[in-house]
């Protein structure tokens, strides 16, 4: 029993940690991924790009 409630414990403090991400429209979902294309169709993503957009530390106007 103690097993089990330790690992509940550990799992719940894992989902404490883990960053929320933005909720967005199907909208802005489009227009961010035709950004992305449009970047990467120019040889300008980068992986640190693509994680701004992904966490909402960047988005499309």
């Amino acid at each position: 029993m103690n097993d089990t409630l330790d690992l509940l414990n550990q799992i719940g403090a894992g989902a404490e940690k883990e960053a929320e991400l933005p909720e967005r429209s199907i909208e802005e979902q489009r227009k961010i991924v035709a950004e992305l294309k449009r970047l990467e169709e120019a040889g300008e993503l980068t992986p640190e790009l693509l994680q701004a957009y992904m966490t909402g530390e960047k988005t499309v106007d």
